[in-house]
């Protein structure tokens, strides 16, 4: 990969120069919907044992002495250094696998840019308005997209979404900083350099807290700007200034990606979802129940069928189980936070069907992937009924976006539990209202930053 000589000056113009304004309505309304669902997630999961760990982790290593370097850690009000701060939302957010996605990158983006702007929008000496804020989180959002993109196609290996959404981090942080183009080209360098190029189906085989590498993206992507703020020099980021992946960036400006994502219904990987969608249609449909169910057969792509396939033992391992998910699905009604944590993870009836479930890779979805994630589920019930959901996509991206009432169901039904009703409301209220032209940001982050059970 032949590096050209200077980061494209599109790129520096559209993170740096590009006003609020000149981005699309409906690129601001996308990230404020994307940003309230990551919200919700990080809200959930942060009474989690994952994210208990992480802000125990940021306190005890990620600190700073230079207080203008220093950012209180989400629902928990406590200091750590800006990186340390987004490091532990993000690992928390990135355990409890419901945040956002984007299907070309086969990974994540709103895990790593959220908490990043959670972090810096701490750090900005100026009143930061509410457009400000939805401009960083797009140019996080796009640039972390293409850079994803370009590592894909031009490595072999499947590597996590830390690897590379560092760049929509350093590039976040750069915006708001106002850095300038040299600073922003040797930020996308440093992050790139360290980002995490850890093996993404190693963690399937495995499930554990290391999750999708996204603690690692935001901590890297927030370094890489200090360093690069303080005189620090990296190597070019190939996957923005190599001859072979200017295409990708190309319509920068033009395609906006933010708008691309998709939300998850359920806090399981995405792989699964097309086959709980099929199962929940025929649960439905039919009225089934458990005792109805006499074998379930799934077809899906390759990645999908290669899930955890046991009863899970932990939550790392139930967010990475298609069967587990499926059995949830039918016995609770629901997939929730409750239903892959605690007690919820030896549960005799989930175990049961779980033994019932049959998961299969077949050609015709593999071949699509990951431009789609597709399955089929087939049901034999007791009575010898043979019931097929047919061939489906997941539901939340652009091929089947969930409602607004849809999104702003789900984001009560993770963060009322943990808040309470009034300042979940709160929440959605200030996070909506960031596109009004008047809005500020400091409202929202107030009600973020708070800790769990202080009163509002």
């Amino acid at each position: 990969m032949a590096a050209v000589p200077d980061m494209p000056i599109s790129v520096a113009r559209f993170a740096l120069e590009t006003e609020s304004r000149d981005m699309p309505f409906s690129a601001r309304h996308a990230a404020a919907r994307l940003l309230l669902d990551t919200l919700g997630v990080l809200c959930a999961a942060t009474p989690m044992r994952a994210g208990c760990i992480a802000r125990s982790t940021a306190l005890a290593l990620y600190g700073s002495a230079d207080q203008s370097a220093v950012a209180r850690i989400p629902f928990d009000g406590r200091r750590a250094s800006v990186a340390g701060a987004a490091w532990a939302a993000a690992s928390a957010t990135d355990n409890l696998d419901a945040h956002d996605g984007y299907n070309p990158t086969k990974g994540h983006i709103g895990v790593a840019v959220v908490p990043a702007l959670l972090a810096m929008a701490q750090t900005v000496a100026r009143p930061l308005s509410g457009a400000d804020a939805l401009a960083a989180l797009i140019v996080g959002y796009e640039v972390a997209g293409r850079a994803g993109i370009a590592l894909h196609n031009t490595v072999s290996d499947y590597h996590t979404s830390g690897a590379w959404n560092a760049l929509g981090v350093a590039a976040l942080a750069a915006r708001l900083k106002q850095q300038s183009q040299t600073a922003l080209r040797e930020a996308l360098g440093i992050a790139e350099f360290h980002g995490p190029r850890s093996q993404m189906m190693r963690e399937i085989d495995n499930p554990s807290m290391l999750h999708d590498g996204s603690g690692q993206g935001a901590l890297i992507g927030l370094s890489a700007y200090v360093m690069a703020e303080n005189g620090f020099l990296g190597a070019p980021a190939i996957t923005v200034e190599a001859d072979d992946v200017q295409s990708i960036w190309a319509d920068l400006g033009d395609v906006w990606q933010v708008e691309r994502q998709y939300i998850k219904p359920y806090p399981i990987c995405r792989w699964a979802h097309a086959a709980l969608d099929g199962m929940a249609a025929l649960v439905r449909e039919h009225g089934l129940s458990v005792d109805d169910i006499a074998r379930v057969r799934v077809e899906t792509f390759n990645e999908a069928a290669q899930l955890f396939a046991g009863m899970p033992e932990t939550t790392s391992e139930a967010q990475y189980s298609l069967r587990f998910a499926l059995a949830t699905l039918v016995v609770h009604g629901e997939i929730g936070p409750a239903q892959i944590d605690g007690a919820a993870l030896s549960d005799p009836r989930v175990a049961a069907l779980l033994a019932r479930i049959d998961v299969a890779e077949h050609a015709r979805f593999s071949t699509r992937f990951p431009a789609d994630r597709m399955a089929s589920v087939s049901v034999e019930t007791q009575a010898g009924a043979h019931l097929s959901s047919g061939d489906l996509h997941a539901r939340g991206g652009p091929e089947g976006p969930l409602s607004e009432n849809e999104v702003s169901e789900k984001f009560h039904r993770f963060a009322a539990p943990v808040l309470g009703t009034s300042r979940a409301e709160a929440i959605e209220r200030a996070t909506l209202a960031l596109t009004d032209d008047d809005s500020t940001f400091d409202g929202l982050l107030d009600l973020v930053l708070a800790p769990i059970g202080e009163p509002q």
